[in-house]
């Protein structure tokens, strides 16, 4: 079974990297493989299938509505942002954007935060390559923000209800880390994405006259794209428990890197514990949460942006693994590096 298991958690990282057939098909695959680990792990069973498709319900309602209304409302929103951008410098606008986008993703939740930047940046005039790093740092900072409050995302509810602690712990904790990081990424999207030149600021895409059947049809697969997330999460376990729990923090700050592909509130669920102290769990959230942005699979923002924008796997990997490499590093060197030299000072 363990073998099993990690011959599926290779593919999952590398196949969609390295053929173009699954890279196109991402859903159908990741969808294919949780069934296959849920089954080869013993836990595919009816509460894990029911789960599994509960689950991606309201965020599929979510994207559904969000297209509907894009395609609604599509001239006036081009307008506003038309108007801010003649008032706000451009490269002001990218930072802020950014910026603002991670900090309401904790009261707004994630996913309407994603929604919303995929509204704003659908309507920008942008090179490719300057949209991928656009896109993948606002998708880091909504990951990163909205891990704030309880009510952002599903790993801080987790974290909170296995915690036992209150709605401002989270703040607390990790509040400096993050509010630092969306911070870096707002400069970071102000100095690397490149200002259009005058009068390119904004256009209209072909994409905006999108039918009903397409809108539907991405809103289906964002639904088979977490199902198969959600049974990807529950087959893993037998692997968390093998080889993750108990380890140093420092250890799991860096194993944590996998929630790149897999779903970091399954991982939070199966990791956090209130006997760990804060050193620990402040090494297992920063960990999840900055290696989501890694890949597409690794945050619901990531997987709602791409599937708008039509981002490969490959596209988001050349900026996104980089890029969350140098933040772990950071973070690890000037964060963990103190605390463990002073875990009872905290």
């Amino acid at each position: 079974m363990i073998i099993g298991l990690i011959v599926i958690f290779l593919l999952v990282l590398l196949l969609p990297l390295t053929l173009r057939i699954v890279e196109k098909n991402l859903e159908l695959f990741l969808f294919t493989m949780g069934l296959l680990a849920a089954t080869i792990s013993g836990g595919m069973n009816g509460a894990l299938f029911i789960k599994g498709a509960m689950d991606p319900i309201k965020i599929t309602v979510a994207v559904f509505v969000a297209g509907l209304l894009f395609k609604w409302l599509h001239v006036p929103l081009e307008k506003l942002i038309r108007g801010v951008c003649r008032i706000v410098p451009f490269r002001a606008f990218m930072a802020l954007s950014v910026i603002l986008l991670g900090l309401i993703s904790s009261l707004i939740t994630a996913i309407i935060a994603a929604l919303v930047l995929v509204q704003i940046f659908t309507v920008l005039r942008l090179e490719r390559k300057y949209e991928i790093r656009l896109v993948v740092l606002a998708c880091y900072s909504i990951g990163l923000g909205a891990a704030l409050t309880p009510i952002g995302e599903p790993l801080s509810t987790i974290a909170i209800s296995k915690l036992g602690e209150d709605f401002f712990f989270l703040i607390n904790l990790i509040g400096f880390e993050v509010l630092t990081a969306l911070l870096v990424l707002g400069f970071l999207a102000a100095i690397l994405v490149k200002t259009p030149k005058m009068g390119e600021v904004v256009y209209s895409r072909d994409g905006n006259t999108e039918g009903y059947e397409e809108i539907l049809n991405r809103a289906l697969k964002i639904y088979f794209f977490v199902m198969g997330l959600t049974f990807l999460g529950a087959g893993f376990q037998p692997l968390i428990h093998l080889f993750f729990l108990d380890l140093d923090p420092g250890f799991l700050y860096w194993i944590n890197m996998i929630s790149a592909i897999l779903d970091n509130a399954t991982l939070a669920a199966a990791e956090i514990s209130p006997v760990m102290d804060h050193v620990t769990i402040r090494a297992i959230l920063l960990g999840l949460l900055i290696s989501g942005g890694m890949l597409i699979p690794g945050n619901i923002p990531n997987i709602i942006a791409a599937g708008k924008l039509k981002i490969t796997s490959k596209e988001w990997a050349r900026f996104g693994l980089p890029l969350g490499m140098v933040l772990m590093l950071i973070y690890f060197i000037l964060l963990f590096c103190l605390y463990f030299s002073w875990p009872h000072g905290l």
